[in-house]
């Protein structure tokens, strides 16, 4: 009898050791979270600010390249077509630039503090992952709100809300991991900024945002495929616009985005330490 118990005793303590360190790395990347979010919510000019490029493109670019002959975009309207293609381009310009937070904690200390608490730095950068997700989401409910009154041909189907969620959320992820895989070898805020600069117009304009992939020359839709805002893009469109869904299609994005997400989350996660350095 004691012996079962103590085997019972012993088979018990892993799972607890697992279920503890599972919450425990929840809490953490929570708590980073929300740190960002706090940050947010009382910047809320930020959100406004942001909300005034999607209007222009939507309603300035999109009329004028609406009315261009050789813009061949299907049966849809082309203002239904570009309005996933700016949500895709706001969660990338709101994500990208991420890096300057990092170097803005780096010089106020915040960042040693991070690496000397229990925290695991993979739960740190899941957490500044989340909160990419958050600011990408704001952006998706004013680029809705845009669509609704200017009468695109947005669906909203709770299905497809969910999915756009989903993907946003993977893109804002991505693209911050990436931000900050920059900011940690650059460490300065003027390289940052050139440099996010310079890589943040090729990968929107070297997509489908703006324009089908068969407008494209061979070369640069070749370059198209390996950029993953392509994948991001053509997800949303799918979702968004009242069009049927092809479920590889959308499975092919998702993962795409899912894999790269990773792997980036996982380089940034080892460099991340050269920020106190």
């Amino acid at each position: 009898m004691k012996s079962n118990a103590r085997a019972e005793i012993f088979e018990d303590v892993p799972e607890r050791s697992i279920k503890t360190s599972l919450v425990e790395f929840v809490t953490h990347a929570f708590a980073v979270a929300n740190a960002e979010f706090v940050k947010l919510k009382h910047d809320p000019l930020e959100l406004l600010m942001r909300a005034v490029q999607p209007i222009l493109w939507l309603v300035i670019f999109g009329n004028v390249m609406g009315r261009i002959r050789g813009m061949n975009v299907g049966t849809i309207n082309y203002q239904d077509f570009l309005a996933p293609g700016i949500l895709a381009q706001s969660v990338l310009f709101a994500a990208i630039f991420y890096g300057i937070s990092a170097i803005w904690e780096r010089d106020l200390g915040i960042v040693h503090r991070y690496l000397v608490s229990p925290a695991s730095r993979t739960a740190i950068l899941l957490g500044k992952q989340v909160s990419a997700s958050i600011r990408g989401l704001s952006q998706a409910a004013i680029i809705y709100v845009i669509a609704l009154v200017m009468g695109l041909g947005i669906s909203f189907h709770p299905l497809k809300i969910a999915g756009v969620v989903m993907l946003i959320s993977l893109g804002s992820g991505l693209f911050a991991n990436l931000s900050l895989i920059i900011a940690c070898i650059v460490k300065t805020r003027e390289r940052f900024m050139g440099i996010g600069q310079v890589i943040t117009m090729p990968i929107f304009f070297v997509s489908n945002a703006i324009y089908p992939l068969d407008l494209m020359p061979g070369w640069i839709r070749g370059l198209a495929g390996a950029n993953p805002l392509t994948y991001e893009v053509d997800g949303l469109r799918m979702l968004m616009l009242r069009t049927t869904v092809s479920p590889a299609g959308l499975a092919r994005d998702f993962s795409v985005l899912f894999v790269i997400s990773v792997v980036l989350l996982a380089i940034a996660t080892r460099l991340y330490p050269r920020m106190a350095a």
